[in-house]
């Protein structure tokens, strides 16, 4: 039998047991292809929105990706790549399993086995997953639109609700290396329409069961108001909203503080006020970073670095580098463990930077070696100063 014979039987092996419910899985592998760093393919069966689709994640090197397909193309797609892309693929059914190899005489061999598996996966897809903020009746989530009247996540609401439970599941990990207290003062920082603020609450209080005040502070007094609402109507009696900037709050007894998407220097604002109040835990996602850029604009320094401002994007990246990266180690100085990471909310959104300061009673407060860094690095780049250096006064 001939090499397209052999593939189309296989890729019509395929086609049979997703026809009677009997397919597992796909592999295929000894990728010969032109695409740089692919490697493997892993295909199954998965029900979105009641629509069956078969799934392909492609691994490569260093990175996966997903893509969903329905079932006529993924077919198309797994017989192209069994056409001298893939040499090697392995079906696993409840019938049988099914090799497939692609010798390098050109000849396929096909090898029939006993079935490995004896049940066929849940294709459910959308399934409720274990999250930190269950998605059930509770009327703040109704209120913000995340939620149905029966706790139904609404279709357009999917990626805020995901974005909730990242963020949840991130701020959990971090609660876990704070000092263990029986209170805790809760602030949040520009808090908008409060959906982090809401969310942290019912966590902090109804899952973890400890004893919380969370205060959302927000400069538009409409969405104060309307936070303010749901909140009576949730009965969240230790959680409330208050009118007002960053800079002129005042944040002392705070025991963890938060600021997301504070634009330029309200990020350092919020930065310092956790320093001031000795908080346990500060955590801000900076957006636009424009005090130092300008600064880098206007200077212009010479050195083996100034590649990097030639160009805008890189200037611009720069600039958030230098930023985000002297804030972090105005926070060492201060005697916090610095972290610094991308904080990804889900596949649809953007990336974006998440600085955390967990206290460290036992570091050395005003380290000297710290403070030499971040003068060396404005020495360095040609700043003059940085916002939050100039609020501490260091």
């Amino acid at each position: 039998m001939d090499t397209s014979l052999k593939t189309g039987e296989f890729s019509l092996s395929v086609q049979q047991c997703l026809a009677d419910n009997t397919f597992i899985k796909l592999s295929l592998g000894n990728y010969k292809g032109k695409e740089e760093n692919l490697k493997n393919i892993y295909i199954k069966r998965i029900l979105i929105k009641g629509e069956e689709k078969l799934s392909f994640t492609f691994r490569y090197k260093t990175r996966d990706i997903v893509k969903n397909y329905s079932v006529s193309e993924g077919l198309n797609l797994i017989g192209t790549y069994l056409d001298r892309q893939f040499y090697v693929a392995s079906l696993f059914s409840t019938a049988f399993d099914l090799s497939f190899e692609n010798l390098h005489n050109k000849k396929i061999v096909l090898r029939k086995s006993q079935a490995s598996n004896s049940s066929v996966p849940s294709l459910e897809h959308d399934r409720s997953k274990n999250r930190l903020i269950a998605a059930n009746e509770k009327p703040y989530l109704t209120e913000l639109k995340i939620t149905d009247q029966t706790g139904k996540v609404l279709a357009n609401s999917q990626d805020k609700y995901k974005q909730i439970n990242h963020y949840i599941e991130i701020l959990s990990t971090l609660i876990q290396e704070m000092p263990i207290r029986e209170n805790l003062k809760v602030v949040d920082m520009g808090s908008g329409k409060g959906y982090l603020t809401f969310a942290l609450y019912d966590y902090l209080t109804n899952v973890l069961k400890i004893q919380a005040q969370i205060t959302g502070v927000e400069f538009r007094p409409e969405l104060v108001d309307l936070c303010n609402k749901f909140a009576r109507n949730s009965g969240f009696g230790q959680l409330d909203f208050k009118q007002g900037t960053i800079e002129n709050y005042d944040s002392s007894g705070t025991n963890i503080l938060i600021a997301l998407h504070a634009c330029d220097t309200a990020t350092d604002d919020a930065i310092y006020q956790g320093i001031k109040a000795n908080a346990d835990l500060i955590v801000v996602a900076p957006c636009c970073h424009k005090q130092i850029r300008r600064q880098l604009e206007a200077q212009k320094t010479s050195n083996e670095m100034d590649f990097l401002t030639k160009y805008g994007i890189f200037q611009e990246r720069h600039a958030e580098m230098l930023t985000d990266g002297i804030r972090a180690l105005i926070l060492e100085y201060f005697g916090y463990k610095t972290k610094v990471f991308e904080f990804i909310s889900d596949a649809h959104t953007p990336k974006n930077v998440m600085i955390v300061g967990i206290k460290n009673q036992k570091a050395e407060q005003k380290n000297i070696q710290v403070l030499q860094k971040i003068k060396n690095a404005k020495a360095y780049f040609g700043i003059e100063y940085h916002h939050l250096e100039r609020l501490m006064g260091i």
